[in-house]
């Protein structure tokens, strides 16, 4: 069986960043979405577990690997944060900029994920795509995150077993400071493709969102 959760990262950083996020689930493929707890927008997703009762709703950690020391009460105070907000624990965890691979915290973070029986982006079985990105060396490369790329990108990945695909949709306010803005409206039209969901559907590839995953796959081994 193959399993495809396709995941949208930053929920929380901005309105048109959660707006985009939600019309690519409405629309689109994307099944999860990671939350930004401490961000301007965060306390949008009170409304989400009602309007949007399949999302998978998830904890994007912000964390500073330059001092390990308060690595626990980032993680227990984003915790809380997120509870507070959702009012259910969260069905994954990952982490900005993926920091939390960083060599200095990981072994921190994969031990309180575990103490939570939470999977934790690149330790469970869930094994991560995150190639569909539209920038980088300073450069735009929409290219990168057409329909026709993505699908390749499946056909190379996705094989048996869970895949996560990282994404990042949204709309971008003009007040709003990031260098993945015009990518970001690009991936929405992208995820909500009908050529992608047929693809997807021709590959018997079935989309799956963090509280769908099966108890057995929720762990590495």
């Amino acid at each position: 069986m193959k399993w495809l959760i396709v995941n949208g990262d930053d929920f929380g950083a901005s309105a048109g960043i959660n707006r985009g996020i939600l019309e690519a689930h409405r629309n689109g493929i994307l099944t999860s979405t990671s939350v930004l707890v401490h961000r301007a927008a965060s306390s949008e997703v009170k409304a989400v577990t009602r309007s949007c009762p399949e999302l998978s709703l998830g904890l994007h950690l912000e964390l500073d690997p330059a001092e390990p020391a308060r690595i626990p009460q980032q993680l227990d105070d984003q915790m809380e944060r997120f509870v507070d907000l959702v009012g259910a624990p969260p069905t994954h965890v990952d982490s900005h900029h993926n920091v939390h691979y960083d060599h200095r915290i990981v072994p921190q973070v994969r031990a309180w994920a575990d103490q939570q029986e939470l999977p934790l982006r690149g330790f469970s079985r869930a094994r991560l795509l995150s190639r569909f990105y539209g920038r980088w060396g300073g450069r735009s490369h929409p290219e990168q995150i057409n329909g026709t790329n993505l699908l390749a990108l499946v056909d190379a990945d996705v094989g048996e077993g869970i895949i996560e695909l990282c994404c990042h949709p949204g709309y971008v306010e003009p007040e709003f400071e990031t260098s993945y803005a015009v990518e970001r409206e690009i991936e929405v039209g992208t995820l909500c493709s009908a050529a992608v969901r047929q693809g997807l559907v021709e590959r018997e590839i079935h989309l799956i969102g963090f509280r769908d995953m099966p108890a057995e796959a929720a762990s590495a081994s």
